[in-house]
């Protein structure tokens, strides 16, 4: 299989890029819509660049905690020659990684060190097994700014109404820290349906445009660590990782 994915979408032209010191961005809630089941059913590779500028919705209760999607990583399915050893699906299904082989765009949250919680969203066809890593998010803000109160709240910050771009690293920036600001946990969320309008998670397309993407290797992981299957959208303030890390830029046509 081709490790170098190839991506090629209709041409888009960037909104704003993020920027040290950017304020968070009001978001409404209603202005999205939720990508068709397809969107999800391509290999991971292509999957992944495509959701960077996606928003994740949490509806909670207490209000919307949503995110841009500003980095992910593809994971591969077992049929892939060679297989994706880094892959939690790489031996086949078990209990914990179910949710990976069955229908396209649901979440796979799981834990690791014992209290942390990580999401995927499963791409590909039932039981092929691919998988999108979300690696970190720009926090939205509502018109009050009562959901980034939230999120500082579920991340054991102090509260605010105002995020500038160090604050909103530490909200999250990072697969943990992401699950910890909007609430996400394995118990609740794993297995939901993404494009369900009844879900309490959410996927949607608010029209936010990307004119290229960042490719380099993933991080984080002990197995086929040179596969360019990181994709970051350039400059981002939450991207998550050392700055130093270089990769190429690939346009988005």
């Amino acid at each position: 299989m081709e490790k170098n994915a190839q991506i090629k979408r209709n041409k888009r032209v960037a909104k704003r890029p993020g920027a040290p010191g950017l304020d968070s961005e009001t978001w409404d809630p209603t202005s999205g819509r939720r990508p068709p089941r397809a969107f999800f059913e391509a290999p991971p590779e292509l999957v992944a660049p495509r959701l960077l500028g996606k928003v994740l919705a949490h509806f909670t209760p207490a209000g919307v905690l949503a995110g841009r999607i500003v980095e992910v990583e593809a994971y591969l399915g077992p049929h892939n020659d060679p297989p994706d050893p880094a892959a939690h699906t790489h031996r086949g299904p078990t209990p914990r990684n179910l949710v990976l082989f069955g229908p396209a765009g649901h979440a796979y949250v799981y834990v690791i060190y014992g209290r942390y919680f990580c999401m995927n969203f499963s791409c590909e066809k039932e039981g092929q097994a691919g998988g999108v890593l979300l690696r970190a998010l720009e926090p939205l803000a509502g018109a009050d700014g009562a959901s980034l109160v939230q999120m500082a709240r579920n991340r054991g910050l102090a509260p605010v109404n105002h995020v500038s771009g160090r604050l909103a690293c530490q909200l999250t920036s990072g697969p943990g820290r992401l699950c910890q600001a909007l609430g996400i946990t394995r118990q609740a969320h794993n297995g939901l349906d993404l494009l369900d309008p009844a879900s309490p998670l959410q996927v949607l397309d608010d029209g936010y445009m990307v004119s290229e993407v960042l490719v380099t290797a993933r991080i984080g992981i002990k197995h086929a660590v040179d596969w360019p299957m990181r994709f970051a959208l350039p400059g981002h303030h939450c991207v998550s990782g050392p700055r130093s890390l270089t990769g190429h830029r690939v346009p988005v046509e």
